[in-house]
């Protein structure tokens, strides 16, 4: 990638085949095997750290998100709580790129390259932007694709099986992810986990189980997800139209943080946070009639929750695994599925160069109940199947894919929307 920053700092580039005389050669862990070749061409070497303080962009409040799940919602609600509170904000994720309310850019890595997140800091810089709110993958952390950035807030969900394909153990993925949380700055934990390591020196906390600095003190779940909140000695309710109970866990930790960040009133970032509708493809409600809701869940612990958020209902769910990823928890989402689904539907993800019925009898070796299981490798015909047997006062749940425009198949990316493909099943509009 190149960038002109203009000004002093001029042309910046983290490719050596791009350097030369007139241009910064940005040097980060993932590149730094190429400093010889980019001073061989006269490049000037700068580093995130100093790349950041040229350009001012430390006068941005950036806040970090991380965890396994819940790190898309829990990042764009306090985007929407600051946005409402009449805070000029920008929000980088999974979902591209957001300045005051605008999008800028398409969906990209969950957290870009460090030249990349730079550019959009000095992007929202350049808005006027007061705070800056990121997702941060446990690949970032690990290939320190934040260096040199100074967070105001790290954000902890939770932290559960993912990733193993790069990790390669659970104790190797926790140990990135606590890494983040080592520094003596702002940082606010989910206090229901105890798996994960941190600095307590500046910590908040949050939670529904065990004494935190924001306690969720009563909630339901019934249409939408509401509550009570204690901060100290301030007790403040809220509601939402968001679904399941991990969002109770995400948007509370979304109003902690807004909080945490501004002093506000508590009680106007509650009422902020009851104008947040939740993110597209996240526990969204497709069809009303039959009930037919669309989600990202790919993990073990993220299927669980979804199913454990519906399970006063009958739930079919249709799913499926990614390729060329953690094979290892394919029998546990399979597992995690069939525990309350009445029946489950084995399809394709994104198989990419694997073989999908392999993929898919890798997921039904977790599963004991084999009459509950059905194989189609067909997610078009998966669904259709779902949505032909799916009874009165049952729930449909379409998992893995969220709101992805596309299947990835053998390096091609064929067009395929689980909302559209839905609604086309159903002559919705």
């Amino acid at each position: 990638m190149t960038v002109d920053f203009g000004g002093d700092i001029g042309i910046v580039t983290d490719d050596s085949r791009e350097a030369d005389k007139d241009k910064h050669f940005l040097v980060t862990k993932l590149n730094k095997s190429y400093i010889e070749e980019a001073t061989s061409k006269n490049a000037k070497l700068i580093t995130p750290k100093e790349l950041i303080e040229k350009l001012g962009l430390n006068s941005l409040d950036v806040v970090g998100i991380t965890g396994t799940n819940g790190k898309t919602t829990t990042a764009a609600a306090i985007y929407s709580i600051l946005l409402d509170l009449g805070y000029k904000t920008a929000l980088q994720g999974t979902r591209g790129l957001f300045i005051n309310d605008k999008k800028i850019e398409d969906k990209s890595l969950t957290t870009p390259p460090s030249l990349a997140t730079i550019y959009h800091m000095f992007e929202a810089k350049k808005s006027l932007c007061e705070f800056f709110v990121m997702e941060v993958s446990s690949h970032a952390i690990d290939q320190n694709r934040i260096e040199g950035i100074e967070f105001a807030l790290k954000i902890h969900t939770n932290v559960t099986s993912d990733h193993l394909d790069y990790h390669k153990t659970l104790e190797e993925y926790r140990a990135v992810k606590s890494s983040f949380f080592q520094d003596s700055g702002k940082k606010l934990i989910n206090r229901d986990e105890d798996i994960l390591h941190f600095n307590i020196q500046n910590s908040f906390s949050y939670g529904i189980e065990n004494p935190a600095t924001y306690k969720i003190m009563a909630y339901t779940l019934g249409g939408g997800v509401s509550g009570v909140l204690k901060h100290f000695e301030t007790v403040v309710p809220f509601e939402t139209t968001l679904q399941g109970f991990f969002n109770l866990y995400n948007i509370t930790a979304a109003i902690a943080a807004v909080h945490i960040l501004t002093d506000e009133d508590l009680g106007e970032i509650c009422e902020a946070a009851e104008n947040f509708g939740g993110v597209s493809g996240r526990m969204e409600t497709v069809s009303e009639k039959p009930l037919i809701i669309v989600d990202f869940a790919h993990t073990e612990d993220g299927i669980k929750q979804v199913l454990d958020s519906l399970k006063e209902k009958e739930v079919r769910v249709v799913f499926g695994a990614g390729g060329d990823r953690d094979r290892s928890k394919r029998p546990a989402m399979g597992r995690a599925a069939a525990s309350i689904a009445k029946k489950v539907y084995i399809t394709s993800d994104n198989p990419r160069s694997e073989d999908p019925a392999k993929i898919i009898d890798e997921i039904a070796e977790g599963i004991k109940e084999k009459d509950k299981i059905e194989k189609i490798v067909d997610r078009k015909e998966a669904i259709k199947k779902a949505i032909d047997e799916l009874e009165d006062g049952e729930v449909l749940l379409v998992l893995g894919k969220g709101d992805e425009a596309f299947q990835e198949i053998n390096g091609t990316k064929i067009p395929f929307d689980d909302r559209e493909v839905i609604r086309e099943i159903l002559n919705l509009k």
